[in-house]
């Protein structure tokens, strides 16, 4: 699109207003969302452009629970924090909480994808690829992102059921197949077994059906907004704000 100097100037084709409509793409909002698409369906055409078939849709709506809740980690805890300081703006709790979504919570499926990537381009070479990533990482004594759980030992439940349903539904690709060959070379740097935790498996279920490795990490920040959301509806009827201010007082102050 040019501007009046004949200079090139950026545009949306997300969305546009008449009088009477408003338009997602080329859909009417009243006509042919409300009532008739889901959450899901929206969400995908917006961001790129096409609507998702039933497997793609259950991969995602999948992942989507998958990472609402992880419990009282720092993520929910921010929130839960911010919000018993300021209660009139749920939005600051949630937004508090979003700013952990990052390397070593929740958003660990990116650093993941991004190996992923590495061992797929390596076409018939992917086994070599994989056993130079993991001994790369056990030469540094660094956690292979996609892999280990403090608590899900010997494997991780969700992983494995995330994995299960990419077969299931038809979406198992060079990406899953690439994390199961990059897992057998983790375990064999480490000498023992290491889980695929779930974000591990979400970078390869993510890839195998076109989602880019720079937008994966949205997926995390739309889904625990919902779950932050809860915790804060939590936190109005059971307040912990409190409690975790005088427990950390308690222990860290002499």
């Amino acid at each position: 699109m040019n501007g009046r100097d004949g200079t090139d100037i950026p545009h949306t084709s997300l969305c546009r207003y008449t009088t009477d409509a408003v338009f997602y793409r080329e859909d009417d909002l009243v006509r042919d969302l409300l009532g008739k698409a889901t959450f899901v369906d929206v969400f995908l055409k917006q961001t790129f452009g096409y609507l998702p078939n039933a497997a793609q849709r259950r991969i995602v709506d999948a992942v989507l629970v998958t990472l609402m809740e992880h419990g009282m980690t720092p993520s929910a805890i921010a929130a839960r924090m911010i919000y018993s300081s300021s209660p009139e703006n749920l939005q600051a709790a949630v937004s508090a909480g979003l700013l952990a979504v990052a390397s070593r919570f929740v958003g660990t499926m990116e650093p993941a994808a991004q190996l992923l990537e590495r061992i797929v381009a390596a076409g018939e070479h992917a086994a070599d690829e994989a056993t130079r990533i993991a001994q790369d990482y056990r030469s540094r004594r660094a956690a292979v992102p996609g892999f280990g759980h403090h608590l899900h030992r010997p494997d991780d439940p969700r992983a494995l059921a995330l994995l299960s349903l990419a077969r299931e539904v038809g979406t198992y690709g060079e990406r899953c197949a690439a994390l199961e060959e990059l897992a057998a070379k983790v375990d064999a740097a480490a000498g023992r077994h290491i889980t695929i935790n779930a974000t591990g498996a979400i970078a390869a279920l993510l890839g195998d059906i076109g989602i880019p490795v720079a937008l994966m990490r949205g997926f995390a920040v739309l889904s625990r907004t919902a779950g932050l959301i809860a915790h804060i509806a939590e936190e109005q009827q059971d307040p912990s704000g409190r409690f975790i201010w005088d427990l950390v007082d308690a222990n860290m102050t002499a």
